[in-house]
């Protein structure tokens, strides 16, 4: 493998402007959700409610951060590997690491699962990568690369802590809204007969719909997360095209949903902080989109160009088919985005990044044996007493 790294980078200017607005983008939806908790707990509690959910919610997430990886690691039965076991692995884990400028480097971890899956776990100075067995054994070095440098982006951005507060919040907000729901059912009687309080339509409203937007918001910030994680990949790799491939076959892999859910040892759910990606034809188009010119990309941006030009033919015939006969409705990438994108494009296409694997072998099997076979044990045991991993 080549061991060279990115060679010229953005201007300071252009990384301060990316940085603040994507901050920009991910604190106000985040704040959107810590607005809705306080409204929750205001209809319960009035002005002390806020106060009490602040003060909750600060403990909790402090909690939460103090969490080991490992212990999220052994939840998912996770094993470590070592360079001999895995040494494809190791030595592209390791290129990333210094691109990237990590000063710790994170573990790897294979999970013995026949779902093929993906995740990072843990701060920039304790952090984990994790990937199912069946993953590894199904991608290639190139594709593996560009999964690889997805998750070591997600560390590098602090992804991780972003989403664990927007989770916490939104698991607060769909307490106390379904307490509050249930509440409210109760004393319906003796609001409709007399004798109970006035209930304003205003806290009905905050408690029926408070959950769904909470979710609403949180899924805005994860695709939100989940595109500037696969800009940061393709910046780290210089190859777009490794990640679409891998993008494709986990988008196959779900297929196999229904089977996977059913049979022992096979599917593991993603983490709830890590869930909900945006369409795979949308993060393909974007991605493929980088090796247009900054012309072009102005112009599927802003909604002058279709989308669909800049998906090379053999790649969007691998594609699954969209079954559902309601047609797609399409947005335009948002304020911004396509002067970002363009910037990308003229990095890559100058040469700017190197590839991360020029070799002919980087279309060979990461691992042809298996890493952490599945043992067709469920990773979940239900005893008397509780659920127990």
């Amino acid at each position: 493998m080549e061991s060279g790294t990115a060679e010229v980078q953005l201007s300071f200017f252009r990384q301060r402007q990316h940085a603040w607005l994507n901050a920009l983008h991910t604190w106000l939806l985040v704040g959107g959700s810590i607005l809705l908790l306080a409204a929750v707990a205001w209809v319960f509690f009035g002005a002390n409610g806020i106060l009490y959910a602040a003060v909750f919610g600060g403990i909790s997430l402090f909690m939460a951060s103090r969490v080991s990886p490992q212990m999220v690691l052994r939840m998912y039965k996770a094993q470590k590997v070592s360079p001999s076991q895995f040494p494809a692995g190791h030595a592209i884990l390791d290129q990333l690491v210094e691109r990237a400028g990590l000063e710790t480097r994170p573990e790897l971890y294979v999970v013995p699962s026949n779902m093929m899956n993906a995740f990072a776990v843990g701060r920039k100075h304790n952090a984990a990568v994790a990937m199912t067995d069946k993953l590894v054994r199904a991608m290639t070095k190139r594709e593996l690369a560009g999964i690889m440098a997805h998750e070591v982006t997600h560390i590098k951005n602090e992804d991780i802590r972003v989403m664990a507060i927007a989770d916490m919040v939104s698991r607060f907000t769909s307490m106390m809204s379904t307490f509050g729901t249930f509440a409210l059912l109760a004393n319906i009687p003796s609001i409709l007969f007399g004798g109970g309080a006035t209930v304003p339509w205003l806290v009905v409203l905050v408690l029926m719909f408070a959950p769904t937007v909470g979710g609403l918001l949180q899924l805005a910030l994860s695709r939100t997360r989940e595109y500037d994680a696969d800009l940061g990949a393709v910046m780290l790799t210089g190859d777009p095209d490794g990640l679409a491939s891998a993008l494709i076959k986990l988008e196959h892999a779900q297929k196999a949903h229904w089977e996977g859910m059913v049979l022992p040892g096979g599917r593991i759910p993603n983490p709830s902080m890590l869930r909900t990606h945006p369409k795979t034809e949308d993060r393909i188009e974007r991605l493929m989109a980088l090796k247009e010119t900054p012309e072009t990309i102005g112009e599927i941006a802003e909604g002058r160009k279709p989308a669909e030009e800049v998906i090379p033919p053999e790649m969007r015939e691998q594609l699954p088919k969209r079954a559902s006969p309601v047609p797609r409705i399409r947005r335009k990438w948002g304020r911004g985005e396509g002067s970002k994108y363009a910037d990308y494009a003229s990095l890559m296409r100058s040469d700017a990044v190197s590839r991360l694997d020029k070799q002919a072998s980087s279309d060979d099997p990461a691992s042809e044996e298996s890493l952490a076979p599945a043992d067709g044990k469920p990773r979940i045991r239900i005893t008397r007493g509780g659920v127990w991993w």
